[in-house]
């Protein structure tokens, strides 16, 4: 687990890939915009950080992880009504269509493809994030994504 505090009160982002080097060029493009990264490299990690990080305001979410699959943590999150309403961007790779179905059935709020641009990321990161910072607390019987 890594944190690294951006200079400003910005939004905290969790990104759960199993890649170190992804994480980190993740990590780097989001610290220029002054958002706090929370980097995860397994489903078990990616869930003691959302417990001991309650102001986590959007996760990005690899498919592909070990032990525990993405659709599996996701399916986690979405059942816990703390987290029911988190945003979430998957990033995955090309030709997964069943596991991109499961996913989106789960209220994702959108599926990228890897390799992707950092840019598209950080702006589709500071749509939802911002949004969800600006929401009160997610109603937990509502189940929509914010």
């Amino acid at each position: 687990m890594t944190a690294t505090a951006a200079p400003s009160a910005g939004a905290s982002i969790l990104v759960v890939d199993d890649e170190p080097h992804i994480g980190r060029i993740i990590r780097m493009r989001l610290e220029q915009e002054a958002f706090t990264v929370w980097l995860a490299e397994s489903a078990p990690e990616a869930l003691t950080l959302l417990e001991a990080q309650p102001r986590i305001a959007l996760i990005v979410l690899d498919l592909m992880l070990p032990g525990m699959s993405g659709n599996t943590l996701l399916r986690i999150i979405r059942d816990d009504p703390r987290w029911s309403t988190l945003p979430c961007i998957v990033l995955t790779a090309a030709g997964q269509e069943a596991q991109l179905r499961d996913v989106e059935s789960l209220g994702v709020s959108e599926v990228m493809t890897k390799p992707f641009s950092p840019r598209r990321l950080l702006e589709r990161v500071v749509r939802y994030a911002s949004h969800r910072s600006h929401t009160t607390a997610p109603d937990p019987s509502s189940g929509n994504v914010q």
